[in-house]
């Protein structure tokens, strides 16, 4: 027995060392920690040279971000770009490498990285484009060991917030506005000037190894402050004196020299695991909107609960009232819903159009619900760079087929036989329409110059997916769709159509399909501040728990919506369901587009005829996937519920 009990504990011991070593070396790939040490102490584990990586610069007054050599900043002399995912080029990330290298716990003061020496009439445009950075109020978005540079400032209420970039510089314009920048420094008062950051102060927080199973140290936090000094002696360097100015006229030598200074802390309570947290919990209105999210959910769940419970009711009663077996001739008569059980399954028109967008919007939801479910296991983490945006795109061009056969097998029940035409439009038109849309957003791009231009081997990839991928697996579905019966209704459709009587205003089309936006959209404007705060203002987004909680409500209150108002329309003998199930919940797009707006007028400081060009294009693209999506929801919500009650009356 004892001799068991030792063979028990020796293989626990063993398992729980296996486990202990698997769970250690488990990260997602490009996020694995790495170890530091000093010069000499490097071993193959742990190496003491840090690198500075710099991305794209981007500005909250405009949609073009540029590459961080667009500005003739210092240059790596051997400079290496990182290997890029798809999201990052889509998004117009260029990481590269700097040249900011230090050694690990070697701290430096005013080093020198390179001087730049402008002259009037040869280098002006440089100067002049660096002062156009300046004034739009561009920022640097430096990272350290795959973790954003950060720029902590004290705001309103003491509270201190840690921005993933710093800006170029600051300006005082000829009027005396003054730019959020300028106040870190009191010199910083002549009017019709700028001030260019040309050093910072690099202080590094690392975890220590001693005592953990692993050896060296782990970077946690990496934050600068951002500093203006005029050198005037490039070999006796002193961070110290009057900022360095650039005139609004420049008439005579410039000598711009980039500096730094670097030290090193140890701080063993924050965990590499954690490094972000400081971060994301400084992003500004994420604290204080929990509540709000809270509050919406909850009242969007009441008002969802309340129409469950009047559906269910009402319908009980219908159904209960129809199905009585009674020989007096005025229980046998029909009277509301069940007076169109002839004509309600009659075939919409313009039915290819309403398969070829049910195809597309089931794609959406399928590719919504994947990458959604993915981003809240921690998948696509925003220290996963692009993984978001790679994930969305790689899912929709695998799921052509369910696109297809759903497009096919609606389409075939609605009685068409055009099949080519209808494979062909679910493949093209949607993907179309973004593409195009797209294409001359980066037409504008490139016109600009802006790093978030899409090379041309990148959009040739992008069509070679597009038809080398989801099209084949597009016709695939529609090849088993078609195969497959139409779908079976339970009452049979009239020869000649019912005339559909006199409406009121309220179970008119119009009307109805505009309140059918209303609740859905009440759900999502919250969650949807925070989506257009993390595009256009270049804030992290992190809160997928919630978005997914919200994602779940929408489907809900769009399902509801969409059956409470095509309850009514049918009690109104009007049996023109088809299409107005699918608009009544795509008209939250509306909704959206007009929050869009209203975003972009109150919310964002964009000037320029490209940028507000690319604003609203962009928002396009999203406007018409949020509808296809939306839609979908309404109509097959819709569509069961109009199955289920037909299918429980008794029908002569």
């Amino acid at each position: 027995m004892e001799v068991n009990m030792t063979e028990r504990r020796r293989l626990f011991i063993l398992l729980t060392l296996l486990c202990t070593d698997w769970c250690a070396a488990f990260y997602l790939p490009g996020l694995a920690p790495v170890s530091f040490c000093e010069v000499n102490k490097e071993t193959e584990n742990c190496k003491s040279l840090i690198e500075v990586f710099v991305n794209r610069l981007d500005s909250v007054e405009s949609v073009l971000p540029y590459e961080y050599d667009a500005f003739d900043f210092c240059k790596d002399k051997n400079e290496r770009h990182a290997s890029e995912n798809l999201g990052q080029v889509l998004f117009g990330e260029r990481i590269a490498s700097s040249p900011y290298k230090f050694k690990f716990n070697v701290p430096e003061t005013c080093a020198k990285v390179c001087s730049k020496r402008y002259k009037p009439n040869d280098d002006a445009t440089l100067l002049d484009f660096i002062k156009k950075g300046i004034d739009l109020n561009y920022q640097h978005h430096w990272i350290i060991d795959n973790m954003p540079v950060t720029w902590c400032y004290d705001v309103e209420d003491g509270q201190k917030f840690c921005s993933p970039g710093f800006p170029i510089g600051c300006a005082i314009t000829a009027d005396g506005r003054v730019k959020d920048a300028c106040v870190i420094n009191s010199e910083f008062n002549k009017k019709n000037t700028f001030y260019l950051f040309n050093h910072v102060d690099i202080t590094i927080t690392y975890h220590s190894g001693n005592g953990e199973n692993w050896d060296g140290a782990r970077l946690v936090t990496a934050r600068l402050e951002p500093k203006s000094y005029k050198h005037t002696d490039e070999n006796n360097l002193h961070c110290d004196g009057p900022p360095m100015e650039i005139p609004q006229e420049h008439t005579s030598d410039l000598l711009v020299i980039y500096t730094y200074s670097v030290k090193f802390q140890e701080n063993n309570t924050i965990k590499w695991a954690s490094r972000w947290d400081y971060i994301l919990e400084s992003m500004p209105h994420t604290n204080i909107q929990w509540f709000s999210i809270m509050n919406s959910l909850v009242i969007v769940l009441f008002l969802s609960g309340m129409v469950a419970m009047i559906m269910l009711r009402t319908l009980h009663k219908d159904i209960a009232r129809y199905n009585q077996i009674d020989s007096s001739e005025d229980a046998q008569e029909e009277f509301g819903w069940k007076l169109v059980h002839g004509d309600v399954f009659r075939p919409p028109k313009n039915g290819m159009l309403l398969a070829v967008f049910l195809g597309q919007g089931t794609q959406i939801f399928i590719m919504t619900v994947i990458t959604l479910f993915q981003a809240c296991l921690g998948f696509l983490s925003p220290a996963n760079r692009g993984a978001l945006m790679t994930c969305a795109v790689v899912l929709w061009v695998l799921l052509g087929t369910p696109a297809g056969y759903v497009s096919a097998r609606m389409y075939k029940t609605f009685g068409g036989e055009k099949w080519k035409s209808n494979v062909l439009l679910t493949a093209l038109l949607c993907p179309g329409i973004i593409f195009a849309d797209f294409f001359i957003m980066n037409i504008i791009l490139w016109e600009n110059g802006s790093s978030a231009a899409i090379p041309f081997g990148t959009l040739v990839a992008i069509l070679a997916m597009w038809f080398g991928i989801s099209v084949p697996l597009t016709f695939l579905g529609a090849y088993f769709g078609f195969k497959e019966k139409p779908i079976e209704h339970p009452v049979r459709i009239n020869q000649i159509p019912r005339q559909i009587p006199r409406q009121s205003f309220f179970t008119k089309p119009f009307p109805g399909i505009v309140m059918g936006g209303i609740l859905p959209f009440g759900c999502i404007f919250i969650q949807l501040f925070f989506i257009l705060n993390s595009i256009w203002s270049h804030q992290m987004y992190y809160m997928f728990g919630f978005l997914f909680l919200v994602f779940i409500i929408l489907l809900i209150t769009c399902s509801e919506a969409t059956i409470l108002l095509c309850y009514f329309h049918l009690c109104a003998e009007d049996y023109h369901w088809w299409w107005r199930s699918f608009l009544t919940s795509g008209f939250t797009a509306v909704y959206l587009f007009v929050y869009a707006v209203h975003y972009f007028f109150s919310k964002l400081q964009i000037t320029g005829t490209a940028s507000t060009i690319l604003y609203f294009g962009y928002t396009m693209i999203m406007v018409l996937i949020f509808f296809l999506f939306t839609g979908t929801i309404g109509f097959f919500s819709c569509y069961w519920f109009v199955k289920k009650i037909y299918s429980v009356v008794k029908v002569d």
